[in-house]
């Protein structure tokens, strides 16, 4: 069955080698010493050691930052007869005011809405690992530390560029 609405989307052989082609340049130039600061793909090191590798259980929290919302998930890895996973989550809006705001506006909003959650999961007052995931481009120099954040999406933000944020 073809669908009609999706044809303006088909891409020709051709045009997808020149994609490919492009998409290659930039990522080479991402990762060259000298070109990487200026090039479209940001090729960043990660500084990941190991995947899951199944033998993960209990209580997560998950921090999800993007350009117009944030989402706080609760992630709960059971084991029963086989592995399961359930999730809880909130999606919380970055209002205007806050997007052309500061930085410390921006997190204080993170952690009013974290907090709201944890009352919502009665989750208040345990320790739970958390992770933190933002569609920003940074340089990562350690496992626990990022320099030189650059808040691409939320231009407005004073707090355009930020020394050692998560550390």
């Amino acid at each position: 069955m073809k669908l009609k609405h999706l044809e303006p989307f088909r891409l020709s052989l051709e045009k997808l080698k020149e994609v490919s082609t492009r998409l290659r340049k930039d990522m080479i130039r991402g990762l060259g010493k000298h070109t990487h600061h200026r090039a479209a793909v940001k090729m960043l090191p990660t500084f990941v050691r190991a995947t899951p590798d199944g033998t993960e259980k209990g209580d997560f929290l998950a921090l999800d930052l993007g350009g117009t919302n944030f989402r706080v998930l609760h992630v709960r890895v059971m084991e029963e007869e086989q592995k399961m996973v359930k999730m809880d989550s909130q999606l919380c809006a970055i209002p205007q005011e806050i997007m052309l705001g500061t930085g410390e506006q921006l997190f204080d909003h993170i952690a009013a809405c974290l907090s709201e959650f944890l009352d919502s999961q009665n989750l208040k007052g345990q320790t739970l690992p958390m992770g933190f995931t933002f569609s920003f481009p940074c340089e990562q120099k350690e496992i626990d530390k990022v320099f030189n954040l650059t808040l691409l999406k939320l231009v407005g933000l004073s707090l355009l560029t930020v020394e050692d944020w998560f550390h």
